[in-house]
């Protein structure tokens, strides 16, 4: 069973930036494409963005042009960068290997307007 440790989070005013990091135990990392996904309040949790094996990467449209999702396969680590964000930003953010339904205690990102 993966073990997901995010953080990052924090709150920040609206237009400024954070970077996300969630580091995976186990050897499944390197092996599975990552996403990072969202809970906004009162609603479900949405995939924000995901990286494949060979680092083709996607976005939910709301978040493109801001946030960029990368992955260090030797510290079994995934990150988000976000930038420019916005109040609708605000939301309790996981990640989840796509091979595994492990998930992390999540890191809250709260934006400010």
């Amino acid at each position: 069973q993966v073990q997901l440790v995010e953080s990052g989070g924090g709150l920040v005013q609206a237009g400024g930036s954070l970077r996300l990091s969630c580091v995976a135990s186990g050897s499944i990392f390197s092996s599975s494409g990552m996403g990072w996904y969202r809970q906004a309040p009162g609603k479900q949790r949405e995939l924000v963005a995901a990286i494949s094996t060979d680092d083709s990467k996607t976005y939910v449209t709301a978040v493109k042009g801001r946030f960029t999702i990368s992955r260090d396969n030797a510290k079994n680590t995934v990150y988000l960068q976000m930038n420019s964000l916005k109040p609708e930003d605000t939301g309790v953010y996981y990640c989840k290997p796509f091979s595994s339904e492990s998930w992390g205690q999540g890191t809250q990102v709260t934006v400010s307007s």
